[in-house]
Parts: C-alpha cells; structure tokens; sequence
C-alpha cells in the first residue's frame, strides 16, 4: 500500500514539473510579445536625437510613385536642419541619377538629394565589369534601359546570352507571371540578376509587380539568383558605416524592416504602404511580423515629425 508521503512527494514533484512548463511558456510568451510588439511612434521629432544616420525608402514612404507625401518631405527638411545623415535608399533597377532626376521632377529639393543609392546602382559595377560574363539578356521594360546605357552591344538572345539581367516585367505582360515561368522554363542554368528584390509597389492606387516577383518564380523552377538591393547587408555597407546610430524607415518588411534585423538596426515601419492591404485584414501588426519573420521597434501610419 502506497503511503500518504508518497502521494505528496509525487504529486509535489508533478506540480513543480507542470509548474516549470507553465513558466516557460509563460516567459516564451511575454519574450514572443515583446519581439513582435511595435511602439506606435507619433512625432519622429521624439526620437530622432538618438541617431545620426537616417536610411529613408523612397517609393512608399516619401512618394507614392506619382507624388511626393507632404508630411515625409516635412521630416526630412527638420533632419536636414538639425545635421543629420539622410541617406534614401531604393530597390529602383535604375542608376541612382535617374532616380533623383525623377525626385526633381516631382518637385523634391534640390538640397536633399545628394545622397541617393538604388539597387540598379549597386549592380552597376558588376554590369560593367562583366563579373556575369559579357552577354546578357534583359527582362524588363524599355525604361530600365538606362542602367546599361553605352553596354548595348552586349544585349543578347535568351538562348545566347551569359546571364539574365531583371529589371522588372515587360510593359504588355505586367499580370501574367504563368508568362514568366514558362519563358524561364528552359533557361534555369543561366544566371539571372535581379536589381530590385521588391516583389510588389504600388503606383498611386495601382498594384504592380517587381523584378523580385520574376526572380521568385526563377527560383522555384530551380534557378539561381543574385540579388542587387535591399535587404542585404551589401547595399548597406555602400552608404553608412558600422560607427552610425543609424535608423532605417521603410513600408517593406521583406525588405526594409529585414534589412533593418540585418544590420541590427531600429527601424520605423511605415504601415500605409505596401503592407496595408494586409494590415486591415489582419488587423495585428504583431501576427504580421511573424509572418514575415522579420522584428521592429516603431511604426508610423505616414512619415511624420
């Protein structure tokens, strides 16, 4: 016969084990929470006197691909004011030059435009070195032919060519990725450079696919892609140093905010860009993060002072 003080020893023994799991998931809990929160950030003006670099996106958080957004150009004249590093960063598959012509054209100040990095710049360099080899073949529209201007002799077959430069999806077959694919089919031992990891950007209230949608489609057919762009550390590496208490703000948690987890950086996410589809089904920007695997500190609906 089992005694009473065995009863109570094993009973004690369950309880602290049940109890031991409880506070584990209690503390998984609490940490699951707190990586996933983000601080609702009002005024940019709270904050910005703990950082000295600022790395702004440009479509989603300064314009919306038609105009520039009144309340971002605010924020960023009050940076200019106080000395800060602004540096605007964009997955746009064109040099850097021709970005900030189309800033002009828009109307941005002539005076925040000195520092402008893009993702087609970034592949610039390997573009004219031939790191790919010499031939290429483009898959993107006629505006992007700005990114290798003076290499058009280079410009290939797809049967030809040493590897595939993306810059985005051809001006009549902007909604049929099934048209990618079987393009591709044949060509997945060729590389394929893609200069701007963006899957998706909104122009005004028009949805439109990027360049990183092709590359995700030449991926699952078994190919292999370099990316030019944000998120990787590469791009980040060619406009701030390691010493810089840098702040990075972006609508893009696949590339932006990742980009941000990266570097180990703070970051802002701006939730009325690309993502806001998303966030009014949801309604959690919490579960949102997580299905991005992706953490971040503040959130702004607009760039805001």
């Amino acid at each position: 016969m089992v005694c009473f003080k065995q009863i109570s020893s094993s009973f004690i023994f369950f309880f602290i084990k049940k109890s031991n799991i409880a506070i584990f998931y209690l503390l998984f809990y609490k940490h699951y929470k707190r990586l996933y929160k983000l601080k609702k950030l009002d005024h940019l003006s709270e904050i910005h006197q703990n950082y000295n670099t600022f790395v702004i996106d440009l479509w989603g958080v300064m314009h919306n691909g038609l105009s520039l957004i009144p309340s971002a150009i605010k924020v960023v004249n009050e940076l200019e004011k106080r000395n800060k590093k602004i540096v605007f960063l964009s997955n746009a598959p064109r040099p850097s030059a021709n970005v900030s012509n189309f800033l002009r054209s828009i109307k941005m100040d002539e005076k925040l435009l000195s520092n402008v990095l893009t993702s087609g710049q970034a592949a610039l360099n390997s573009i004219k070195n031939k790191k790919y080899g010499k031939k290429f073949y483009h898959l993107g529209p006629p505006r992007d032919k700005c990114l290798f201007e003076g290499m058009e002799s280079n410009l290939s077959s797809l049967k030809e060519c040493d590897y595939i430069l993306c810059t985005g999806l051809f001006d009549d077959k902007k909604e049929d990725l099934n048209y990618y694919s079987d393009l591709l089919r044949n060509f997945k031992n060729k590389k394929f450079v893609c200069t701007n990891p963006d899957l998706i950007v909104d122009k005004g209230n028009v949805r439109e696919h990027c360049a990183g949608a092709i590359a995700k489609i030449f991926e699952i057919l078994g190919g292999n892609v370099v990316y030019y762009g944000k998120p990787h550390k590469k791009i980040y590496e060619m406009c701030i140093s390691k010493n810089e208490r840098t702040l990075i703000i972006g609508d893009n948690l696949r590339t932006d905010i990742k980009g941000a987890n990266n570097l180990k950086c703070d970051s802002v996410l701006i939730t009325n860009g690309v993502h806001k589809e998303e966030i009014a089904h949801i309604n959690s920007l919490e579960l949102l993060l997580k299905k991005y695997e992706v953490t971040g500190k503040y959130y702004q609906h607009e760039f805001s002072w």
